[in-house]
């Protein structure tokens, strides 16, 4: 991210909202107060407020207690502890994607319908495009024809070829054509985007399982990242996509979208410590570089809306 000030601007913005909250409520609260544990219980509060959850939140706080207990401390003192305790969470989490096995390297992208899932199909495309990478493109979400039109539009955008079929085609053949065709014209990356109707589990389990089973076929170590795409809007619910998701396909790691459309960033820390799964990316906006690589620093410090240090 320190490539210059716009990526870090669009993401303390991103995050205004959330960080405001937290800002507010933390600099409220230690107005001529001493850090006793009213007080401690009360940046419990406001902390779960933003969703960085309960026993986040009660970390957080424990560990402020144990240099500050008792201490007259002002609200940016405590949000500067808090962002480097946060970056701590966060740290072991924050890795890129990595793309390395496999000829080609296929990543299966899921999501919930509305998560932003079709769009992070195609800002990734752009960022490994940039990279000099081939990359191709498969139209998985075969339920919504509107899907298949986004990702053809970004295929263009980016110079990629989509693999598409009719509305209602199988998905799992599909990808099985897809990856054929990846492997046909030696393309470095193959990114699978994938249909997200989580209100019929058993059938969207069923067809993200085939869609593995089938690609195997082909290669049997593939595929070597299973992505979901999480909208960070949705806050807490995240948890229950995220357990959900892996319990069908193994989910390898987290991109999280539409931050600056949300009040609930903070769940990002929450998902870090309960799962552990890798952060690859986060997105703040709508535009093709609006996607960039997680940095837990830049991240924790503008959650609590502080400079960059």
């Amino acid at each position: 991210m320190s490539e210059g000030g716009g990526w870090l601007s669009r993401l303390r913005a991103g995050l205004s909202r959330t960080s405001q909250s937290l800002t507010s409520g933390i600099n409220d609260l230690l107005v001529k107060r001493k850090l006793d544990d009213d007080t401690l219980q009360d940046l419990e509060d406001i902390l779960i407020s933003s969703d960085l959850g309960v026993s986040t939140a009660a970390r957080l706080s424990g560990e402020l207690a144990k240099t500050r207990f008792g201490k007259e401390v002002s609200g940016e003192e405590v949000r500067g502890a808090l962002a480097d305790e946060i970056a701590a969470i966060l740290d072991p989490v924050a890795r890129p994607l990595d793309i390395g096995a496999g000829n080609p390297h296929v990543v299966l992208v899921c999501g919930v319908n509305g998560s932003g899932k079709t769009t992070t199909v195609g800002k990734l495309a752009h960022i490994y495009k940039e990279q000099g990478k081939s990359v191709m493109l498969a139209a998985g979400d075969t339920f919504r024809a509107a899907a298949v039109e986004q990702l053809k539009i970004w295929g263009e955008r980016t110079g990629c070829k989509v693999i598409a079929r009719d509305t209602g085609s199988d998905a799992a053949g599909l990808a099985y054509d897809a990856l054929e065709q990846a492997k046909a014209d030696g393309a470095d990356i193959l990114l699978i985007d994938t249909a997200g109707r989580l209100q019929n589990k058993r059938e969207l389990m069923d067809e993200l399982q085939k869609i593995v089973r089938v690609i195997q076929k082909l290669d049997n170590t593939a595929p070597h990242s299973r992505v979901l795409v999480l909208d960070a809007t949705v806050g807490q619910n995240a948890h229950s996509q995220v357990q959900v998701f892996t319990e069908m396909v193994d989910i390898s790691g987290l991109v999280v979208t539409k931050l600056d459309g949300s009040a609930k960033g903070g769940v990002i820390v929450a998902l870090a410590e309960k799962f552990g799964l890798p952060v690859h990316a986060v997105g703040v906006g709508e535009q093709a570089d609006d996607l960039r690589p997680f940095e837990a620093q830049d991240f924790a410090r503008s959650l609590m809306g502080l400079e960059p240090k």
